[in-house]
Formats: structure tokens, sequence, C-alpha cells
């Protein structure tokens, strides 16, 4: 005669086999599949729009481009320069930082202390844009001026500092700054839940093994948080590509291709030059806008499928 201890409780396998899950499973489930399909239909109608409302700005008339250009892509090479350059001046800053940040809240700093660091960098997160465009443009530029002069004057010999330095102290540089300091919340605050995830054992395993600190930091967190720190860089890199009122605030700027960072002429980017000449009256000029909008939408896209890629080719190699 069998007793209840005979009877086996069934395995996880097996209640997702039968569909045994309970109501909340189900329900949690539903929602995540629900939110999913609606961030990939609001993607897809994002783009449908662009490419509808865009495809005549490819080929408009030559006046409608200005006098830089007579076609789109004449048109949108500048600018596309224009928003890589900003975005890598920003990235070349942000990302130290953010993870320097992030390690010392995760893995130097006390308790008491790392708990408010960690409070005050994801208030910069809420920073509205224009409150970091009118710091930017009517205080970091003014500051930064003697810098620039500094730059212009004893590394005039490179490409990027050439010069002459702007008066005014609004350049592409300064835009860079900005955009870093708005990129590091959102890179410090994902890398900090990354490295903060890193098994315990593989790290006292490692200070058992007669690493250092930093050893243990670069052999056993680095390699589990190389994806996360990876989708880290590339939120903040989205940040830096799509910002739009902090860099036309700062910047004076027109559709140039120019390596020089301190100068009064600065390369512009897609989003503030979609800013600057949203309201235009002629609806051409819009759909040109449009059309823009579209190569950045395209272009950002690109970069992050990109990045999973190389994330994913170098998880399979490590196994």
């Amino acid at each position: 005669m069998s007793t209840t201890s005979d009877v086996k409780s069934p395995t996880e396998p097996e209640l997702a086999k039968k569909g045994s899950f309970g109501l909340g499973d189900r329900v949690f489930s539903g929602l995540a599949l629900a939110a999913g399909m609606t961030i990939l239909v609001a993607l897809a109608a994002v783009f449908v729009f662009l490419a509808i409302k865009g495809a005549p700005g490819f080929s408009a008339d030559s006046e409608v481009y200005g006098p830089a250009s007579d076609n789109f892509w004449g048109y949108v090479g500048p600018l596309v320069y224009g928003t890589v350059l900003a975005a890598v001046i920003a990235l070349l800053i942000a990302v130290p930082f953010s993870f320097a940040l992030a390690l010392f809240i995760s893995h130097y700093a006390p308790r008491r202390i790392a708990a408010p660091v960690a409070y005050v960098i994801d208030l910069l997160a809420a920073v509205p844009s224009v409150v970091f465009g009118l710091w930017g443009a009517r205080s970091l530029a003014v500051a930064s001026q003697p810098v620039q002069d500094w730059l212009g004057k004893y590394l005039g010999w490179l490409p990027f500092f050439e010069g002459p330095p702007s008066s005014t102290g609004r350049t592409i540089l300064v835009a860079g700054v900005v955009l870093a300091i708005m990129c590091i919340p959102i890179i410090t605050a994902i890398s900090r839940e990354v490295f903060a995830q890193t098994p315990q054992l593989h790290e006292e395993a490692a200070l058992a093994l007669g690493a250092t600190r930093w050893e243990m930091i670069r052999y056993a967190v680095f390699p589990h948080s190389r994806s996360g720190m990876v989708a880290a860089v590339m939120l903040g890199l989205g940040r830096a590509l799509g910002e739009t009122m902090a860099v036309a605030m700062v910047l004076s700027a027109t559709p140039i291709v120019t390596l020089n960072l301190i100068s009064s002429t600065n390369p512009a980017t897609i989003a503030s030059n979609i800013a600057s000449k949203y309201n235009a009256e002629d609806t051409r000029i819009q759909t040109v806008l449009l059309a823009t909008g579209l190569v950045l939408f395209v272009f950002t896209f690109a970069v992050n499928f990109a990045a999973r890629w190389v994330v994913g080719r170098s998880e399979r190699n490590s196994r």
C-alpha cells in the first residue's frame, strides 16, 4: 500500500511541459510578452512613419539642402559626422569615469559612503537635458575658455586643437563634455548592478590565490560583467547620439566636417539640426529633417545590433 511519501513531486521541466504553472506565472509571462511586443510595434511604427514621411526628403530640390550641398547625402553626411564626433567625445570621457565610479561603489567604498554616492549619481539621470544645456552654455563654456586657449596655444600642432579658440567657449568639445555628464548616470547605474552580480565565490577564490583586489576585479569581475558593461556603454551611446536640446543650446553649429574641437565653427549633429529647423514653414525642409531622422534611427539600430553581435560572439568563444 503506497503512502504519501512514495508520491514523487513533478519536476520543473515536467511542470513546464504540462503547462502546470500557477496563475501568477501565466500572468507575468503574458505581461512580459505584451511589453516586449509593444516595444517592437512602437519601434516598427516609428520606422514606418519616418520612412513614409521622410521619403520625399531623399530627392528634394537642390535649393532645399542649402548652399553647402545639392543632394541629400551631401547634406546628411556632415550631420552624421558631427553626431558621431560628439558621441565619441562623450564616451571617451564618460566610460572611464562611469566604470571607476561603479567599481568604487560596488567594491571599494564603505557602505555608509557608497549608498549616498549611488543616490547622487542616480539623481543626475533625473535632471532635464535643458538644464544641462543651460549650464553648458552659460557656465561650462565660459569656465572652459582658458583651458581651450591653453590647448590652442600649446597643443595647436594637433588637428584637434589647431584653433583659433572660440571667443565664447561654446565648442563641440564643451558639447561633448555635457553629453558625457549626461551619460555617466546611465552607464554607472547599469555597471554598478552588473559588478555587484559577480559570484562572491569567484572573487574569494581569486583573493585566496593571492590576487590583489585590482587583479581580482580584472580576472573575476570584468570577465563576468563583460556583456553588461557593453550594454551600459551602448545605452550611454544611445543617449549621446539622440540628445537634442543640450547640444543645440551649447553649439552654434554648421554642417561641416572638421577635427578642430575648439574652433567657433562647429559640426552639427542630426538631433540638434532637427531641433533648430523643425518649425520651418517650408514643408520640403521638414521632409528632409524627417529623412535625417530616419538615417539616425537606422544608424543607432545598426550600432546596437553590431555591439550585441560582438558581445554574443565573445561569450560563445569564452565557453
